[in-house]
Order: C-alpha cells, then sequence, then structure tokens
C-alpha cells in the first residue's frame, strides 16, 4: 500500500497548475449536476495540499451561494471542522487551518468531501496514511443508514486504480467526484 499511495501522489504531483485550475472547474461542474449540494447547507471540504485537486472554484460558489463551508482542523489524530474566515495558520503538516473559528465536529456537517490519494469504481477510497478522516468518522460504521453527513471524495481521474481493499477500519464514501465523473 505505501509503494502505490507514493506512486500515486506522484501523479498526483505531477499535473501542472493550467490543468489543476481546469480540472478544479470541471470537479465543480459534476458536483452540480450530480445535485450533492441539495439538502445541504453546512459543508466541510478542503484546500488542496500535496498536489491535491483544486477546490477554489468548488469554495467560492458554495460561499457565494449561502452555504457554511467549514475546513479541516487537526486536533491530535481526528478532525474538527471550523467555518472559512480570512485568517489561517499551518497545521504540524503545513495545511492551512482557519483561526478564530469555533470547532465543529463531524456529525454536524451535512456534507464532507474530502481528498484522496487513490480510489477505485467501487468507492474505495486509499487516504494519505494517517487515518484522520477514518478516526473523525468512525461514528458512521455504527450507524445504520446514517443520513448526514454525506461523504464524497474527490480526486483526479488519473488517480483511479483497477481495485484496492477495504480494512475495517476505513468509512465508506457516498460517491467519488472527478472532473469527468461520478461514482455512487
Amino acid at each position: 500500500m505505501k509503494e502505490l499511495r507514493k506512486k500515486l501522489r506522484i501523479i498526483r504531483k505531477s499535473i501542472d497548475t493550467p490543468t489543476r485550475k481546469k480540472q478544479g472547474k470541471k470537479l465543480l461542474y459534476q458536483c452540480q449536476k450530480h445535485a450533492i449540494f441539495r439538502n445541504a447547507k453546512h459543508i466541510a471540504i478542503f484546500t488542496p495540499n500535496d498536489g491535491e485537486i483544486e477546490t477554489i472554484d468548488t469554495i467560492n460558489f458554495l460561499t457565494h451561494q449561502g452555504y457554511y463551508v467549514y475546513l479541516p482542523i487537526l486536533v491530535g489524530e481526528k478532525l474538527k471542522f471550523a467555518k472559512m474566515g480570512k485568517l489561517f495558520r499551518k497545521n504540524r503538516f503545513g495545511i492551512d487551518e482557519p483561526i478564530f473559528s469555533p470547532l465543529v465536529g463531524a456529525h454536524k456537517m451535512d456534507l464532507i468531501l474530502m481528498p484522496l490519494v487513490g480510489f477505485d469504481a467501487n468507492k474505495n477510497r486509499l487516504g494519505m496514511g494517517g487515518g484522520f478522516y477514518d478516526k473523525t468518522l468512525s461514528f458512521h460504521t455504527k450507524l445504520k443508514n446514517f443520513r448526514v453527513p454525506k461523504l464524497f471524495g474527490l480526486a483526479f481521474d488519473a488517480q483511479e486504480v483497477s481495485r484496492l481493499y477495504s480494512q475495517p477500519w476505513d468509512v465508506p464514501v457516498n460517491g467519488i467526484v472527478t472532473p469527468t465523473r461520478f461514482i455512487r
């Protein structure tokens, strides 16, 4: 898994800036086309780090449409979420986190859009390896037919692999969104 993760991170980082911007616009289109924002008011998303897909167009759209937009905050080995503001600080991984916003638990989100390193057609998601989203969202595995938060992974098409094997601690997502596909 370590080698696959390394290979996929290299692929993800090799995408040039103009392509990233175009792919980010197409990603927003796929999200709108498949109405993943419907019935959501509180939406957690991420700002790209380590070559992750561009989310600025989606963030701008959500903000201008009146959604409450949150970014992840690292708290120990789990994530909390804070409303996006204008001031940020870097966490221990060099990722921007909002400051001066109250922290909110994942269970308060209607929709969480999360980054990933790789995915397959069966909606299996490969993260960076720290398990932060899985630990944070572990309550999902205890609930049958949970309604919120809905969980979607966002990625470039180039991050797809033929097969990933899920582990017992992996929290399943509702879908994967790429610039050209919606896997549900």
